[in-house]
């Protein structure tokens, strides 16, 4: 499989990690081909391993990771391209935090718009599915680093494809766990979950946390 990773962070880092160890090809997408973060994880990783433009990783992969900052994201998307896209499912991870007054982060768009909705809106012909945005990135890849039972949600419009990603989040990253909220609209929730995520940060000095629902 074909996957592209938006962003050269610790997330998009983290998952690209994994995808390569799993077998596959990835290409490290961002806003140069000779960004120095991406040329640097392609020559670290080496086999199967490459970076381009945001446009390139589109074209090339059968499915995209964005992992990019929410306050970024549709620019990212903008620059990737709405055709380079088109019929292809989008992994949408970002959070819309707003750290320009400092800390703790508030949100840029919540209440009655996500990002997940943006960035479906602007691709209309693209499976846009939102989901590992509310743990930390070992924690998305690895979910055994917490003993017991935990949970991770997912959001789309596009039945065929959560269930395509679920299976992506099962046998790739070791997921059991995997709550279906609904359409796009949902992923509202779960990003606005993200300022009582950064106050458990600060309480537990530790991101090694996730939720688990009891009913």
């Amino acid at each position: 499989m074909k996957y592209a990773v938006f962003g050269t962070g610790m997330v998009g880092t983290t998952i690209a990690n994994k995808l390569i160890q799993n077998g596959h090809s990835v290409m490290m997408g961002s806003r140069s081909a000779t960004n120095e973060k991406a040329l640097a994880w392609v020559k670290s990783v080496g086999n199967n391993a490459s970076s381009g433009t945001f446009s390139d990783a589109a074209k090339y992969a059968d499915i995209v990771f964005n992992c990019t900052k929410g306050e970024v994201a549709m620019e990212v998307i903008g620059a990737a391209g709405v055709e380079n896209l088109k019929g292809k499912i989008l992994i949408d991870i970002s959070n819309p935090l707003d750290f320009s007054k400092g800390m703790p982060p508030s949100l840029t768009v919540c209440n009655t718009d996500s990002v997940g909705e943006q960035i479906q809106r602007m691709l209309p012909e693209t499976q846009v599915v939102k989901t590992l945005n509310t743990t930390s990135c070992l924690i998305m890849v690895n979910p055994s680093l917490l003993q017991g039972v935990h949970d991770l949600f997912i959001s789309g419009n596009d039945a065929a494809a959560k269930e395509r990603v679920s299976a992506i989040l099962t046998k790739e990253f070791g997921w059991t766990t995997i709550i279906d909220l609904g359409d796009i609209t949902t992923s509202r929730g779960t990003e606005m979950i993200l300022p009582l995520w950064v106050r458990l940060y600060g309480a537990f000095k530790s991101s090694n946390f996730n939720f688990h629902i009891v009913r």
